[in-house]
């Protein structure tokens, strides 16, 4: 299947996929991660060894989409909502860091 990463086309299929990343260890996945074999792989990482291009080159989204096509399974972390933290002066945010009781 023809799928364009990095504005450049390639002819991928899901046994060449299959072979390039046979050997090659799952890096630790902090985003998005595509499911080849057994193992969880960064999506950027895929992209790097499938296309021989440097990470920068490409998004997580081209390379998503082309896994997709192809019918691999792609992930995302869910997204953890923060809560804001409470609003310190200054002076109490140095105090906070030094260890010392804020006086004001």
């Amino acid at each position: 299947m023809r799928c364009v990463i990095a504005r450049f086309p390639f002819d991928l299929t899901k046994s060449g996929v299959l072979e390039s990343m046979k050997g090659v260890k799952p890096e630790q996945v902090f985003g998005e991660s595509v499911i080849i074999g057994r193992r969880h792989y960064p999506v950027k990482q895929v992209g790097q060894v499938v296309t021989r291009q440097d990470r920068r080159d490409f998004s997580a989204g081209e390379v998503v989409r082309a896994m997709t096509r192809l019918g691999f399974t792609c992930r995302s972390l869910p997204r953890v909502a923060t809560v804001p933290a409470r609003v310190l002066s200054p002076l109490q945010r140095a105090s906070a860091m030094l260890g010392v009781p804020a006086t004001v």
